[in-house]
């Protein structure tokens, strides 16, 4: 009979919003026999029903020693309350995401589900992508191409596929690829058009995000030449910042970086990653040209480790902010009383800031700007003035603990089944703001034309925000970027391709 376990170990935490230091120890201590080692019937049960059991039992029941001991066990679900008492070895579960699926479609705001955010991570690579800032190619993956692409509409509706953005350290951003580049055809197959959704866009997206091998990538350039590229999937240390640039706007100084993931700024072993080299160089840039005004372009970025996001703020904020809260934390009511036994911090704080005195911090946004990203600005509201140019953002205010799990054959040796995300706790800023679940509007609308090259100033964000810095009130487009009168600009289809892109917030302190 096989028996099962919590792996051991401290839980990392996630958030999506925030995230915080949960001290929780998964002893390594086998869980009651009838509870779910086997049935009613006496049959031995599957790793299937191992993870069932312990994803129910950790989010409804307690969260260590595999829910056996409940009387001292602490739910660690955010919205528990809600979800009824479930059986997690009925059959109308074929796997555990089925019984995920339906647990968090109990939790409600309005009539409308409030948890479209836990999950489970099979593969483990999540945590070695956001901790270590590392791709590889863990169990069940094949690494990645590194580029993130959309369909776009020009000026008369025809639809074109346009590359976002490349990792620079990345197969495509290596080979050169850039924000701008429309892709014409893919292994010599020029049936790529949008088709929402259908057998095209399917395509599409197991090409450029489940490649199993070499891909042949057809370009056009933005110069309308072509190229033919042979792009490989492979393992690569993330680089988050895609471009930076220090701009002179009515004599003022304003720096301006793309960020598209919140890799951590410290790794497993407690050392400064590669991520924070990164930012470190670039604060260090803006702080020797004197810049007055940041933006900050968070327009595709997704979220990941809350260091950074704390990281970020530290960096941003005016020196009187030092030592006052950063953000709070609500837990569910039975972790709330069990604060100080558990660990968990009711507030974080911000640290020494960095230096810079700036007017105005500047968040381009957008519908994917979510969690961490999310986090970062909202942090700074109660301190400085933030002004938001873009789009409305994904509306992530809660977070959650991950959770290893593991089962154990008779040997003692362990099987890894899956890392558990599940909604744990929401978060608001030091002036109690927050509970955005419908996403944070912008100050200012802006349209995202994606074959205009980072840094353009013809981008209507930047154009906005230019404009802004310069009189103090934002404007309408110029010209030259209405669709009408230049056919063409490339829009933002949004969604229209689903890249399976991490959304929310981890703490992997310890």
């Amino acid at each position: 009979m096989r028996k099962h376990f919590l792996s051991a170990g401290m839980p990392m935490i996630i958030m999506s919003l925030l995230c915080s230091s949960v001290f929780f120890s998964c002893k390594k201590d086998k869980t009651s026999p009838g509870d779910n080692n086997s049935g009613n019937n006496g049959t031995a049960r599957t790793d299937e029903d191992s993870l069932k059991y312990l994803v129910y039992r950790i989010m409804q029941v307690t969260y260590a020693d595999g829910g056996r001991n409940a009387a001292k066990g602490l739910p660690t679900y955010y919205w528990y309350s809600q979800v009824p008492s479930i059986d997690p070895f009925s059959t109308s579960y074929a796997k555990a995401e089925d019984l995920l699926s339906t647990m968090i479609s109990y939790p409600k705001l309005n009539g409308n589900n409030l948890d479209r955010y836990s999950f489970l991570d099979r593969t483990g690579s999540l945590a070695n992508k956001l901790q270590n800032g590392v791709i590889e190619k863990a169990a069940g993956t094949n690494g990645s191409l590194g580029m993130e692409v959309t369909y776009a509409l020009d000026g008369n509706n025809a639809s074109h596929l346009m590359v976002l953005y490349a990792d620079k350290n990345s197969p495509a951003g290596v080979q050169g690829v850039q924000r701008g580049w429309e892709i014409t055809a893919i292994n010599g197959d020029d049936n790529i058009a949008y088709d929402n959704g259908g057998a095209n866009t399917t395509k599409v997206t197991n090409a450029v995000y489940n490649p199993t091998g070499a891909t042949s990538f057809t370009f056009k350039k933005a110069n309308s030449t072509t190229a033919t590229l042979t792009l490989t999937p492979s393992s690569y240390n993330v680089n988050p910042v895609l471009f930076d640039t220090v701009y002179t706007v009515s004599g003022k100084q304003v720096g301006y970086f793309v960020f598209y993931t919140y890799s951590s700024v410290s790794n497993t072993s407690g050392a400064a990653t590669p991520t924070k080299q990164v930012l470190d160089q670039l604060f260090a840039k803006f702080k020797s040209a004197n810049i007055s005004n940041l933006i900050v372009d968070l327009r595709y970025n997704t979220g990941g480790a809350v260091s950074t996001a704390q990281y970020l703020d530290n960096a941003i904020a005016p020196a009187s902010a030092q030592n006052k809260v950063m953000y709070n934390y609500t837990y569910n009511d039975k972790l709330t009383q069990n604060l100080s036994a558990t660990g968990l911090p009711a507030s974080i704080k911000f640290s020494t800031t960095g230096g810079l005195s700036l007017e105005k911090v500047f968040f381009i946004t957008g519908g994917q700007t979510a969690s961490a990203s999310e986090l970062t600005l909202n942090n700074l509201k109660p301190y400085m003035t933030v002004k938001l140019v873009g789009d409305t953002t994904y509306g992530k205010p809660v977070g959650f603990f991950s959770y290893t799990i593991s089962d154990y054959d008779s040997t003692g040796k362990e099987n890894y089944l899956a890392d558990l995300y599940a909604i744990n706790f929401e978060t608001k800023n030091a002036s109690n703001q927050g509970g955005y679940y419908s996403g944070i509007a912008p100050d200012q609308a802006a349209k995202d034309y994606v074959n205009i090259p980072w840094g353009s100033t013809s981008d209507d964000h930047l154009s906005k925000i230019f404009s802004y810095i310069s009189t103090g009130s934002f404007r309408q487009a110029s010209p030259e970027l209405r669709m009408t009168e230049n056919p063409s600009l490339r829009k933002n289809i949004k969604r229209s391709i689903t890249s399976g892109q991490f959304n929310g917030m981890v703490d992997f302190r310890k």
